[in-house]
């Protein structure tokens, strides 16, 4: 398997087809997640309407954290198996990445208001979530800063593998600190705690946000080895010579 999409041509002829089926799952789970969600399910009982924002917050944060461990995977495989196509997969995952860390934050401003009395409060996990966007920024400054597509790969590998240790800091704070957050209610070793009218909105949601993300890097992949086709060409094609020269 490793090796069948290690091949460009292979690979591409597979984001093809894994492409528009994931943007058609992307989005018939964005019309079940915000329909059940803002239609189906409940208020909650303690916040009211203002708490079906988390239909768009809650996996938001879980798809940014799934990014970035994504991020982290694919740096991990190109470092022990030197995978052609893991630093090009990463390197397109970092943006989507951010975006959807930025949309968790401003969301949950956002439902704080109403809930916390503030926008923002230096909760553990909304200041590890912070500290995950700078990562991401971090991340694809590198790929930018530096000019040499082989070290730019190396220090942005490293950089993704050492910001890896903030995912766990991100899931357990509300467990490890007193927090404003209330602990998981999904993600249980003995199984979900919140009402299946409020779980399903949330995972047909997750499940439109993955599609997405998954999207967006088979996009983002497919344009970066069409980048590196173009440039291979530039540098094979023979120069011209100047009117000068050719006197």
């Amino acid at each position: 398997m490793w090796s069948r999409f290690s091949n460009p041509a292979k690979f591409e002829a597979f984001a093809r087809s894994a492409g528009p089926a994931a943007f058609g799952a992307f989005v018939i789970g964005a019309l079940y997640g915000l329909y059940a969600g803002l239609f189906m399910a409940p208020a909650d009982y303690q916040q009211g309407d203002s708490a079906r924002i988390m239909y768009v917050h809650v996996p938001a944060a879980w798809t940014a954290m799934a990014s970035y461990t994504f991020i982290a995977g694919m740096s991990l495989i190109a470092f022990v198996w030197r995978h052609s196509l893991a630093d090009v997969a990463a390197r397109a995952a970092a943006l989507p990445g951010a975006v959807f860390t930025a949309l968790a934050l401003f969301t949950g401003a956002v439902w704080g208001k109403p809930t916390w009395g503030a926008y923002w409060v230096w909760d553990a996990r909304l200041t590890s979530m912070l500290l995950l966007l700078f990562i991401y920024f971090g991340y694809m400054a590198v790929w930018q800063a530096v000019p040499e597509t082989a070290r730019a790969a190396r220090f942005a590998r490293i950089l993704a593998l050492v910001g890896f240790i903030n995912i766990p800091i991100i899931k357990f704070s509300v467990d490890w600190w007193n927090s404003l957050h209330q602990t998981s209610s999904v993600m249980r070793l003995d199984g979900p705690t919140i009402h299946p009218s409020m779980l399903w909105p949330l995972l047909g949601m997750a499940i439109a946000y993955t599609a997405l993300f998954a999207w967006l890097v088979f996009t983002g992949m497919r344009a970066a080895l069409i980048r590196q086709r173009l440039d291979a060409r530039g540098r094979r094609a023979p120069s011209r010579p100047t009117t000068a020269e050719a006197v």
